[in-house]
């Protein structure tokens, strides 16, 4: 075999190692949405919502109101990635299961470009995440803020009345996280472009 052929082999041999790492590499990217799910849910017990619930289950829990009064603690902060200012307008409320309620997060954007950021929520303690829904929240779609621009971000809750009655206090979290593919379009889009939310919904 000559020199030229023997290279030809060896570099064969190469492309087709580097299509198979891009492809081993693109199956755990795709993978890594359902893995994050089940790391939330399973490990930490933290439930991922994909929506607001719908308002016959909101006036389903409505209509079974509990004279009980439990605490409900907020809490807001965001990843060391994403230059924005977040936090609750309010620390705790005193609920009553089966009423609905509202409360409001401040979030500003201290960098010198438009971001868009994604809400992560959490609940705890774990075994009360099944008895908190939320109707409305800002951490169902993109957030879009300019750089300076401040937001207030409503948040509409019920906690069901069956929750369990060892469970008197719970704490609803949330963690800002930048979106690096949308922030990209947003650079990258002309100006007046939508990208994201612009208002929280």
């Amino acid at each position: 075999m000559s020199a030229a052929d023997d290279k030809q082999k060896r570099n064969g041999r190469g492309t087709v190692k580097m299509v198979g790492v891009a492809f081993a590499a693109f199956a755990f990217t795709f993978s890594l949405v359902p893995m994050y799910r089940i790391a939330c849910e399973k490990v930490f017990g933290i439930r991922v919502e994909q929506g607001a619930i719908g308002g016959e289950r909101a006036a389903a829990l409505e209509a079974r109101k509990s004279d009980r009064v439990i605490t409900v603690q907020f809490d807001g902060g965001v990843n060391s990635k994403l230059p924005w200012s977040f936090r609750p307008e309010q620390a705790t409320m005193q609920v009553r299961p089966g009423q609905q309620y509202d409360t409001m997060f401040f979030a500003r954007n201290d960098g010198q470009r438009a971001i868009v950021g994604n809400a992560v929520p959490s609940i705890a303690p774990a075994r009360a995440s099944g008895y908190f829904s939320k109707t409305e929240c800002f951490c169902f779609t993109a957030q879009t803020l300019a750089a300076g621009e401040a937001r207030d971000m409503p948040v509409r809750f019920i906690v069901a009345p069956d929750l369990p009655d060892n469970i008197h206090t719970i704490t609803l979290s949330y963690t800002f996280f930048k979106n690096n593919e949308l922030t990209a379009q947003l650079e990258a889009a002309p100006a007046g472009s939508a990208v994201g939310s612009r208002a929280a919904p």
